[in-house]
């Protein structure tokens, strides 16, 4: 049988991902959007995202995040 809800608590899951390299240089990391809703909710990680000074982009089931305050300009 199918679980859809994490075994990780939201707080466990966003702390791993505001840990991870990548966030922590100010690159650009992809998550599921059907894992950030299982393991957090939309509405919330949108929340900590904005708190953060991120921003984000969804592509069919993907969510881009950009861990920095540049611009972000769309080349074609």
């Amino acid at each position: 049988m199918f679980q859809d809800r994490s075994l990780l608590s939201p707080e466990i899951w966003l702390r791993a991902l505001f840990a991870s390299k990548a966030v922590q240089q100010g690159q650009v990391v992809r998550r599921k959007r059907r894992d950030i809703e299982r393991h957090v909710g939309m509405e919330r990680f949108l929340e900590k995202l904005k708190s953060r000074g991120f921003r984000a982009i969804e592509n069919r089931d993907q969510v881009v995040i950009f861990c920095n305050r540049a611009p972000i300009r769309r080349l074609i």
